[in-house]
């Protein structure tokens, strides 16, 4: 049994691993986990634009833990090349994944006919990866095929997010996926696993802590009742998927106990309010603290003060109103979306205040920012930084050091080697040091294009 690691490796984004393994006595299969797409700068736009490592004709199966772009995102062009597997997800993220790769495909569409290049896949071939996806339950073990066998579990994430179990070869193989950072306002916490023989773990805050959820929604809170009292604007850059939805809940409930002045507060993004939607058709997902709240017959996504602002002339109107306000919009790293206008418009105003509560990738606009830029470019115009930036990592959909720590320490079988990824070299390799130390399994920080045998 082989395992190649063809992204995700000493770097968040560009998740693809490939597990080839025997099913019965002669046959090989190739199991890919996860396609995503590399974010960041122009340099990460070219990787995604090369050929795979690999031929897409020969991989059977196609696993997907969630529907973030990074996951995700080049499944569409695994098709294009010839995959025609079957694809195996739960019920949310084929929903998730339609929203998301029907928008990927049109914002990248305008990118490429403004280069006069190729495109790097149509909308056909979003349909067609549709059309081959299979959806599984939580917690069902399912044969793959003759001695393989495979289950999905919550990984707490984002909605319909999974750890992946694969048994093969009288091993057994675990993929985190990304595990979720609870307590979560709104989902369950990643499953614990008992046993494994090879894991495959995030690490994207490999190296650090967060605010507990006390501390965070405290934060915010003074962050919110602040820029009030500046008559400032509060931006907020958020993934429309999973961190635009927990905000809600969160604005919600201080909204609901008077901890905030009423202001207007925008969500400001087609994707996130249409993934919302999705959100919202998936109750028995959410943990026991929102179905109560759903049960007392409030709306998690809709209060007093709240507007959904999908039409193009609807965001522009957002101008006019008088500050203070709150602007949530996408995309969550700066990296285009309508966030970008409104930071262009009120990051030169010492007044205002851009929240960042997702995690930034090297070479992109929001980590260029929160690394003390003074001035950045935003749509071909240089723009003066003067507004407070502020950063609550507590609001991560990922795992902090300690959550990882303590979701690897569950494991009571003796574990062969665990591997650090999903995170930048120095996260990665602080939590495999960790490993090592603490609970004396080796451990290791892949690179891309590296070859283990199990």
């Amino acid at each position: 049994m082989k395992l190649y690691f063809y992204g995700g490796a000493r770097e968040v984004t560009g998740v693809k691993y490939l597990l080839e393994a025997k099913a019965g006595a002669k046959k090989t299969i190739k199991i890919l986990v996860d396609c995503g797409m590399l974010q960041g700068g122009p340099r990460e736009f070219e990787e995604n634009s090369k050929d795979f490592p690999f031929n897409p004709k020969t991989v059977d199966y196609l696993f997907i833990t969630h529907a973030h772009i990074d996951h995700v995102g080049l499944v569409p062009k695994l098709y294009r090349d010839g995959f025609r597997g079957e694809i195996f997800t739960t019920e949310p993220t084929k929903d998730l994944m339609k929203l998301v790769l029907e928008d990927s495909q049109q914002i990248l569409e305008k990118e490429f006919r403004r280069k006069g290049r190729d495109l790097m896949y149509s909308r056909k071939d979003v349909e067609g990866v549709l059309g081959l996806i299979k959806t599984v339950k939580y917690g069902r073990k399912r044969k793959l095929e003759d001695g393989i066998d495979f289950k999905f579990n919550d990984a707490g994430h984002m909605l319909g997010s999974a750890i992946i179990e694969i048994w093969t070869e009288k091993k057994k193989i675990v993929f985190s996926g990304d595990l979720g950072n609870s307590p979560s306002p709104l989902l369950k916490p990643p499953t614990k696993i008992k046993d494994a023989d090879y894991i495959l773990v995030e690490s994207t805050y490999g190296d650090r802590n967060h605010e507990n959820r006390d501390e965070r929604k405290g934060a915010f809170e003074n962050i919110i009742e602040e820029t009030y009292g500046n008559k400032g604007v509060l931006m907020i850059p958020a993934f429309a998927v999973e961190r635009t939805q927990e905000l809600l809940c969160e604005l919600n409930e201080l909204v609901a106990n008077c901890r905030i002045p009423q202001m207007p507060i925008f969500i400001d993004s087609p994707l996130a309010i249409k993934a919302t939607e999705i959100y919202k058709k998936y109750p028995d997902y959410f943990n026991k603290e929102a179905k109560s709240f759903i049960s007392k017959g409030h709306d998690l996504f809709k209060f007093s003060g709240l507007k959904y602002t999908e039409q193009v002339e609807d965001s522009k109107a957002i101008n006019i109103v008088s500050p203070p306000k709150i602007i949530i919009a996408g995309s969550g790293m700066s990296a285009g979306g309508r966030i970008v206008f409104h930071e262009k418009m009120y990051l030169p105003d010492s007044r205002n205040c851009l929240l960042i509560t997702n995690f930034q990738v090297k070479g992109s606009l929001g980590r260029q920012i929160i690394e003390g830029a003074k001035n950045v470019n935003i749509l071909d115009e240089s723009v003066p930084i003067r507004a407070k930036i502020a950063t609550i990592q507590g609001y991560s959909s990922h795992a902090d050091r300690k959550a990882l720590y303590s979701w690897l320490e569950n494991f009571d079988k003796p574990v062969k080697h665990i591997w650090a990824v999903q995170g930048e070299e120095q996260q990665a390799n602080s939590l495999s040091q960790l490993v090592r130390d603490h609970l004396g399994i080796p451990s290791s920080a892949p690179k891309t294009g590296e070859v283990v045998e199990l």
